[in-house]
């Protein structure tokens, strides 16, 4: 079995493609050479929620199930594209772009992985139809299938570097509603299936609304913003016990932004309850974050977000922006940007959905 040191390094995942055929909207969707940064632009329709959607739809698959994240989509007759016959298909090649780690000058790379998942229904509900895990061959540089499975049953190979000349190991799941990836992802002795499982299960896809972070929860350190933001007292109050030099980042940052800001503070009331509270510089006392205006609320929570001490792999989410009538949404990794790039979504996909032609994309490095 080939093998590869690895123990020195710290494996961030990146996504490069994604393919969706018979997603909602998305009758077919490619989108090639994805950078850490990329910013879907466009009008109500284009499609954007929809690539965001995705994200959010594999995500919920890996933590609460399949069924479970169909039918919050309101069944999957819903969810597959009207018109069509066949599965949704969600494809994406990502990297593990290894990091050095100190005492080390370089990292290998690491090969692209492609992950294949194929969803249908039958009389008795949707289920994983097909499923599989492949990347290039060391040597050859050709592709095979070190994960494989079709309705549950199929073969995967073990080890850190797995190899088209390792032994397979046929498994049974308990259901083909089951994804293979998310069930064996939890043995140790599939590292890469693991590392796959800990990518998606990382991703963070906001629905922060400034109305959520109004609320005054029960009190207790939180290491991560909710998706809807609603505990955003509870992500201060972690950083200013555990990370009081990031939280004085983020004020620092944001009194760039909004000169008045002062602090934030996160005080235990009486009944056990967390309250937010901001000061601005000309007032004797700090507002209660209810009265604080939506776009200060908003950067605090991204901010907390993008300064977590543990970033996740991926982080979504949208804007409306309705000065200019402009919708966006993003899909990244929280890292400096370096230089961006616009260019068409359908450049290499000129029979692509119609839908798609109003939708550009801008990407940075």
């Amino acid at each position: 079995m080939a093998t590869e040191e690895t123990s020195t390094y710290s494996a961030v995942s990146r996504i490069e493609y994604l393919k969706v055929c018979n997603y909602r909207a998305l009758h077919h969707l490619e989108l090639r050479k994805i950078r850490p940064l990329t910013v879907f632009l466009g009008p109500n329709g284009s499609g954007k929620s929809t690539v965001f959607d995705v994200f959010a739809f594999l995500s919920e698959c890996f933590t609460t199930g399949l069924r479970k994240a169909i039918d919050r989509r309101n069944r999957f007759h819903e969810l597959r594209t009207r018109g069509s016959n066949g599965p949704i298909i969600i494809e994406l090649r990502y990297r593990e772009m290894a990091k050095a780690l100190p005492g080390r000058k370089q990292a290998p790379q690491q090969r692209a992985i492609t992950y294949h998942l194929a969803i249908e229904e039958d009389r008795r509900g949707p289920y994983v139809a097909e499923e599989w895990l492949a990347w290039p061959r060391k040597h050859t540089g050709r592709s095979f299938r070190f994960l494989d499975f079709k309705e549950g049953v199929g073969q995967v190979v073990s080890g850190e570097m797995p190899d088209a000349d390792d032994v397979r190991i046929d498994e049974r799941l308990e259901s083909r509603e089951m994804l293979a990836v998310n069930t064996l992802g939890q043995l140790a002795r599939h590292p890469r299936v693991v590392a796959l499982r800990r990518f998606i299960t990382d991703w963070h896809l906001s629905y922060l609304s400034a109305d959520n972070t109004r609320g005054i929860p029960e009190a207790g350190p939180q290491e991560r913003l909710s998706e809807t933001g609603d505990n955003l007292p509870n992500v201060i109050q972690y950083l200013k016990e555990q990370h009081p030099d990031r939280l004085q980042t983020i004020f620092k940052v944001l009194s760039q932004r909004i000169p008045q800001l002062q602090s934030v503070e996160s005080d235990i009331m009486p009944d056990g309850r967390l309250l937010l509270q901001i000061k601005d510089a000309p007032f004797d006392r700090p507002i209660l974050s209810k009265f604080a205006s939506d776009g200060t609320l908003k950067m605090l929570a991204y901010m907390a977000l993008l300064r977590d001490p543990e970033p996740p792999q991926l982080i979504g989410s949208e804007f409306h922006l309705r000065r200019r009538f402009l919708n966006f949404t993003i899909i990244g990794r929280p890292r400096p940007v370096n230089s961006v790039q616009r260019d068409d979504a359908d450049r290499d996909n000129p029979g692509a959905y119609r839908q798609r032609k109003r939708m550009r994309t801008r990407s940075g490095t």
